[in-house]
């Protein structure tokens, strides 16, 4: 159990990992052969092709996963220890819960500044996930359009929503939405780009087809916000959540043009004007407005890095599918399917070989699932054998070169064993 111990910490949520396997693929070597993924998380020791995959195997870990949360930047960490020494709970009106307050209302002041709102249109809450859920299930809309791509939390939100379907790409047809909205809806939830691919969604030309028809609009900018600031493409509401944009997890905002049009969805004790109760998050807030005051980041270098991950990818492996790539993408994601080989296994081979990737989004409870991202494109059974590789700014040409190298070297592998 060692090894399982020094690339998780503990020996217990290791073990989930090894049962869940073999639950997959029963006990003892997996469905691909000679030395099964089961193995490689029971054996102490790390086999000879794991050392082929990289030099740096256990010695360090890469984080290529920027897309299911960024690294807090220092100004966020700083603001969050000074907002930590403040006592007091911002709806208390003695001296401590004033300055609680005071750091809250400032911290709604620079962010309502960045997304070019009033103040009293920004909404804390405690993510993204909670931002689309009140404003899809606040709102006075019976009728909702959402694109088959959204996130889980959109689609979970409201089972019952029409769903707009997408082409090859994942884009939706503005014309066949426009179609859906004269035919009677009252909100259209579209995202800015998909979380899982990268690709940049016509969420401009759907507001201005909900905008024609005095139709609300939302628009889960979670993955986006980091480029170009929460609103400003024409919608009604927009999703934000910190942990996306160098800030702390379990904070995020609702950005609401009309914020009256609204009601709550987790009632309490009037918190936010009335919407979101709840004691705040103070020092996530704080940390959420420092991390927007520091960016934004260096893409233009993000995007080269990532544009050299699949030009080396592509060289050694011309097989190699990368989602979206003929379309506008967000420069931090690139979505690569390997053939036949599911994305579980490749994931946990590379967190073996040092590099942290994900298959798709990270809020599934740690499983590994098919991407329905992917098979709304059309994927098939391909739609569970692709992972997301995702930069940041700290990423390195040398952290790069060594996943293509890992990359490669996995793939090689998996192939002979599959063939």
């Amino acid at each position: 159990m060692r090894l399982q111990q020094d690339c998780h910490g503990r020996s217990r949520a290791a073990g989930g990992l090894v049962t869940a396997f073999e639950t997959a693929f029963g006990a003892g070597k997996d469905h691909f052969g000679h030395y099964g993924i089961l193995e490689l998380w029971r054996e102490p020791r790390i086999p000879p092709y794991m050392r082929l995959m990289s030099g740096i195997a256990t010695k360090s870990r890469i984080y290529l996963d920027h897309a299911a949360t960024t690294p807090v930047v220092p100004a966020a960490r700083d603001a969050m220890m000074a907002a930590l020494e403040t006592v007091g709970n911002p709806s208390s009106v003695h001296a401590g819960g004033r300055a609680a307050n005071g750091i809250i209302e400032n911290a709604r002041d620079l962010i309502a500044d960045w997304a070019n709102v009033r103040p009293e249109s920004i909404i804390f809450t405690s993510g993204g996930t909670e931002a689309l859920a009140l404003a899809l299930n606040g709102l006075e809309a019976r009728k909702v359009v959402v694109s088959a791509v959204e996130h889980t939390a959109v689609l979970a939100a409201r089972p019952n929503a029409i769903v707009l379907a997408v082409d090859a790409n994942g884009l939706i047809d503005l014309k066949e939405l426009d179609r859906f909205v004269r035919q009677g809806v009252d909100l259209v939830a579209v995202q800015t780009a998909n979380n899982e691919t990268g690709v940049i969604q016509h969420a401009v030309g759907a507001a201005e087809v909900a905008t024609r028809a005095g139709v609300l609009s939302l628009q889960d900018s979670v993955q986006t916000a980091a480029y170009w600031g929460g609103a400003g493409t024409g919608e009604d509401f927009t999703a934000v959540s910190a942990h996306k944009l160098g800030g702390p997890q379990g904070v995020g905002c609702l950005i609401a043009r009309d914020p009256d049009r609204l009601k709550a969805v987790q009632k309490g004790g009037g918190q936010e004007r009335g919407l979101r109760g709840g004691t705040p998050n103070l020092p996530g807030i704080a940390g959420f407005a420092a991390a927007v005051a520091a960016g934004p980041f260096d893409w233009v270098k993000v995007e080269a890095l990532r544009n050299r991950l699949e030009d080396q990818l592509l060289a050694v492996w011309p097989t190699l599918v990368i989602h979206g790539k003929t379309v506008d993408r967000l420069p931090h994601i690139s979505s690569l399917g390997l053939r036949g080989v599911s994305a579980q296994t490749q994931v946990m081979a590379l967190d073996l070989a040092g590099f942290m990737v994900s298959a798709g989004a990270a809020c599934s409870s740690g499983k590994v699932r098919e991407s329905h991202v992917l098979r709304a494109m059309g994927l098939g059974a391909a739609a569970g054998e692709a992972i997301r590789v995702s930069l940041g700014p700290q990423t390195t040409a040398t952290e790069i070169d060594a996943f293509a190298d890992a990359w490669v070297a996995m793939a090689q592998r998996l192939a002979k064993v599959t063939a």
